[in-house]
């Protein structure tokens, strides 16, 4: 059994649902009415963009052109993510942008050869979807690490200098700081991980679900999805704060003004 198509006109009565948290959001004046219904309306614009673009990218299947399009994802979450954490787009473009570049082929690539065992790496209903699964929840936590890293740095400069004058290296007297920032980037993904199947079913599971997979297959796809997620997210964070510290830090291993915007 295939998935039940819905109807245009079934998709607007979706969308009366909205009425709800609308009307609270008016009622309470929070002033977010304007800035939902917007998000309501990028988003589906934006989706039905994507699925467009996606059948044409699956009935080309070309290895330079799906490759052309992560690569262009890439872009835009190294830019977002510098925007969102408020850094300095010159000094952390580059270190972010290899850093996620790095984490994102090594985990695709590894997940569709070693792990789903395709013949051909570049299959664009794989490499597209699980590249763009890995960037977005990798992109979340990599700002939360940026943000508390060098918020940290910036508030307790105390700390950092005490280490160093106590003979700690860069690393060593860093290394309280990165506690920081891993804790809270990665805290959030254990706590759904751990909760997962109990209180939750997961977007891809019970898409391929309702695709017609088999629970099972569905299950299986999915433990790997929350491996990977959580994988690349580390070696994002990982990178982008190593990179990133040779660039911020001058031959003193003092952090230089201006990594701020």
């Amino acid at each position: 059994m295939g998935v039940q198509d819905i109807s245009w006109l079934d998709l607007m009565l979706g969308y009366i649902l909205l009425i709800i948290p609308l009307y609270f959001l008016y009622y309470y004046q929070t002033g977010l009415v304007k800035a939902a219904v917007i998000a309501v309306i990028r988003m589906t614009i934006q989706l039905f963009l994507v699925g467009f673009y996606l059948e044409w990218f699956f009935k080309l299947n070309n290895a330079f052109i799906n490759i052309s399009w992560v690569f262009f994802m890439i872009l835009i979450a190294s830019f977002t993510t510098i925007r969102r954490s408020g850094l300095n787009r010159k000094m952390f473009l580059a270190p972010i942008l290899i850093s996620i570049t790095l984490s994102v082929f090594f985990v695709v690539f590894y997940t569709i050869i070693v792990v789903v065992g395709l013949d051909y790496a570049f299959e664009a209903r794989y490499l597209i979807p699980i590249a763009g699964m890995l960037l977005g929840n990798s992109m979340s936590n990599n700002i939360i690490a940026l943000n508390t890293f060098y918020d940290s740095i910036s508030k307790d400069q105390n700390i950092y200098r005490y280490s160093l004058a106590n003979g700690g290296t860069k690393d060593e007297s860093l290394k309280y700081f990165m506690s920081q920032a891993l804790r809270r980037a990665v805290s959030p993904s254990i706590a759904t991980t751990a909760v997962m199947g109990l209180i939750s079913l997961p977007g891809m599971m019970t898409g391929q679900i309702l695709g017609g997979s088999n629970p099972m297959v569905a299950i299986k796809y999915q433990i790997m999805m929350m491996i990977i997620i959580l994988t690349s997210s580390m070696i994002t964070i990982m990178l982008s704060i190593k990179i990133s510290s040779y660039f911020v830090f001058d031959q003193y291993d003092m952090p230089k003004k201006g990594f701020r915007k």
